[in-house]
């Protein structure tokens, strides 16, 4: 008969095994998390040399609530600091988790589009001032980025492409074509808050192209792309301020073709009627996920029920998961029904 001793070290021997074979599963694969901080932004990139990428930290106060969830994601990600942390703007839905997330894990590097423009809109001030109180701590680096820049994240090309209301002025590689699209986006006047003037950014692993433009409104996007597109075509699209109607032209939208859309948008904040109307008709989108089921999109215009993080009801949490290789493969999962969808990078 077997002793318990020796029974106990096969027991050990087998769980540690398993232990090494759960990481190699996801050896050289991006990581990206889509945190629900119900309607603001947190997005996690975790790369395969295991740099990390933080776009926006949600809202504050909720006893901690985008914090807690952005802490999660960082253990299933197997990290204890969060390298780099991007704003890309100061609207309270994408700064205002700040001072809670610095308090529960190290931060290396922040990264802003410089000066907070938007001084009438008290919560924004107030945004602003706490997370520049963090800076004056001396303890963390800080970048201002600027369109053309490409930011240093060990793993990804991440290229600046709008920043404090300037874009890049040349058309990227895959792009240059004339922007057909630009005919059928009516023109809108020039946003004035902090919206316009969001760091958005393209970032490149391998084959595929992901698309974060914060919430940059509909005339810095004609800006951008009329009259000649200058993105190409992308595989991922993290839908421009939570799906509401100020963003989404089909002058960006349409002309980039995404493969699939993310829209981080809340039950009552974001997934508009227009722009779900909009995302029906993308050519070539073959899924559009999003963080929560929208109440003015009703049962006509939400996605399938499958690509819905959380459903209409009490928020649970949920968010939706990435993994992505450099050959240009990729799955989401959606961790509330256990299921994932793949894809390959056209």
């Amino acid at each position: 008969m077997m002793s318990k001793a020796k029974c106990w070290m096969m027991v050990c021997a087998l769980l540690s095994c398993v232990c090494a074979v759960a990481p190699a599963q996801n050896k050289g694969k991006l990581q990206i998390y889509f945190i629900d901080v119900e309607g603001g932004q947190s997005t996690l990139f975790v790369t395969p040399v295991g740099q990390s990428l933080l776009i926006d930290t949600g809202w504050p106060d909720n006893n901690g609530r985008d914090t807690d969830r952005i802490m999660a994601a960082a253990k299933k990600a197997g990290i204890s600091k969060i390298d780099y942390v991007l704003f890309t703007h100061y609207h309270v839905d994408h700064v205002g988790g700040a001072p809670q997330l610095a308090a529960r894990i190290p931060i290396g590097t922040f990264i802003d589009h410089g000066p907070n423009r938007e001084t009438s809109d008290a919560s924004t001030v107030k945004g602003y001032e706490a997370y520049q109180k963090l800076l004056a701590s001396g303890k963390y680096k800080h970048i201002v980025a600027k369109p053309g820049e490409t930011l240093p994240v060990k793993g990804l090309n991440v290229f600046v492409v709008s920043a404090d209301g300037n874009l890049i002025d040349h058309a990227l590689p895959g792009g240059g074509e004339e922007n057909s699209y630009c005919k059928a986006s009516e023109t809108r006047p020039a946003d004035q808050s902090e919206n316009g003037r969001s760091l958005g950014v393209l970032i490149t692993f391998g084959k595929l192209r992901i698309l974060d433009l914060g919430d940059l409104t509909w005339d810095k996007e004609m800006q951008l792309m009329c009259p000649v597109n200058k993105l190409g075509h992308v595989n991922i699209l993290v839908v421009s301020h939570h799906g509401l109607y100020q963003s989404s032209s089909p002058a960006l939208v349409d002309a980039i073709h995404p493969q699939i859309a993310v829209m981080d948008n809340g039950e009552k904040k974001g997934g508009s009627k227009a722009t779900l109307e909009t995302f029906k008709s993308i050519p070539g989108l073959e899924t559009l996920w999003q963080l929560h089921y929208s109440d003015e999109g009703g049962q006509i215009l939400n996605t399938q029920d499958e690509y819905i993080a959380n459903p209409q009801g009490p928020d649970k949490g949920f968010g939706l998961e990435v993994t992505a290789g450099e050959d240009g493969n990729f799955s989401i999962l959606n961790p509330r029904t256990g299921q994932s969808k793949s894809y390959t990078a056209k």
